[in-house]
């Protein structure tokens, strides 16, 4: 059974449809993943998740293998009832973590080592180790290691890293022993096309079923992350999901869209949300200036989120002035609202082939209103 079919495509951009089948259902693509790096998104509960409309989730490797380790979320019925979430989950490598945590990581040949950002017990991660944890957590999709490095860096530091991830992708599909577990590859080679090449090149004769875009948003700034995804898209294989990590604003996900980016995650609708900052369809507003103190409008008068049904903008101020908890966890719901509205509007102008004006929209969208 294929994994993954295509099932509308625009005529006038590289956007797609498509249905992606896991163990615990299928995913209309594009589709935007909520991270829940500890098995959890920060404030939400998997019920809310749903009635947002999130069909999968992200949590992390290298974090649950710290806390509470693998053996606790085997014991405990594995990474679904864990965390008691219904729907397809994918796992990333720890590789991110390379370049998140590099003032805590010493890069080997063969593993990283880490010293625990919460005791300082030292921990090596590698393709067989980070496989073997994901294993044993029981994600639906989970991600092949890999080095993800800052941008910019030397050239030399760019082709050691991609050398590292091409040879650690093969030791993790070694390593890999659960066929109900999608393991995709990743490509990594900074903002260098001729790095970019060779890493697909490479990655497509391994054969995953899935590959990831990694090793952008990471300091290369916007034009650089659209124009590399624009490149590393048309090189992955047209009949598998391409997978754009840790990526990003609206616009970025609506020009990514476009280049044939068919699944996303990133932190910012959760981490906006607990810092008072709000996604809105004209662009983001930051709750605790003064103007809005008497403001009894919703966040969004297009959106029917609980948020934006119950509650003021001036009530939401509030509840950041005093802060209490439920004021990140109803920004943060909303945001996730806006994030999967938006997809579900692409997924419908690609299906009705009006992908092209529908994004025009989209290209001005101001992250840094007030």
């Amino acid at each position: 059974m294929d994994i993954f079919t295509v099932t509308n495509n625009s005529s006038d951009t590289r956007a797609r449809c498509g249905i992606l089948q896991t163990t615990h259902g299928q995913v209309e693509t594009p589709v935007f993943m909520p991270v829940g790096t500890r098995g959890s998104v920060k404030g939400i509960l998997p019920e809310q998740l749903q009635q947002v409309s999130a069909q999968m989730v992200l949590a992390n490797t290298y974090h649950l293998l710290l806390r509470p380790g693998p053996d606790v979320v085997e014991a405990l019925g594995g990474l679904h009832r864990f965390m008691g979430w219904p729907g397809p989950i994918l796992t990333d490598s720890g590789g991110y973590q390379v370049f998140s945590l590099s003032s805590l990581n010493r890069v080997g040949q063969d593993e990283v080592e880490f010293v625990s950002h919460i005791d300082g017990a030292r921990i090596r991660l590698g393709p067989k180790s980070a496989t073997e944890t994901q294993n044993r957590l029981g994600a639906d999709i989970i991600m092949a290691f890999d080095e993800c490095v800052a941008l910019p860096c030397e050239k030399q530091q760019l082709r050691d890293a991609v050398e590292r991830t091409i040879r650690w992708a093969e030791q993790s599909l070694a390593a890999h022993r659960r066929s109900d577990q999608l393991m995709f590859g990743i490509v990594q080679g900074g903002t260098d096309k001729e790095l970019r090449s060779y890493c697909c090149e490479e990655l497509i004769k391994l054969n995953f079923p899935g590959y990831a875009i990694g090793g952008l948003s990471v300091g290369e700034g916007h034009d650089d992350l659209i124009a590399t995804t624009d490149f590393t898209a048309a090189l992955l294989p047209e009949d598998q999901p391409r997978y754009l990590m840790g990526v990003g604003t609206p616009r970025d996900l609506v020009k990514a869209i476009a280049l044939g980016i068919d699944m996303f995650d990133c932190v910012m609708p959760t981490r906006n949300g607990r810092n008072a900052c709000a996604f809105v369809s004209d662009g983001t507003i930051k709750l605790r200036n003064e103007k809005h103190k008497l403001d009894t409008g919703p966040l969004d008068e297009q959106c029917s989120c609980y948020t934006c049904r119950n509650f003021s903008r001036g009530y939401l101020r509030h509840l950041f002035l005093v802060n209490e908890m439920a004021g990140p966890i109803l920004l943060s719901l909303h945001n996730l609202a806006f994030y999967h509205e938006l997809i579900s509007q692409a997924r419908n102008a690609i299906k009705q082939d009006n992908y092209a004006p529908w994004a025009q929209k989209w290209e001005h969208y101001n992250v840094n209103q007030d």
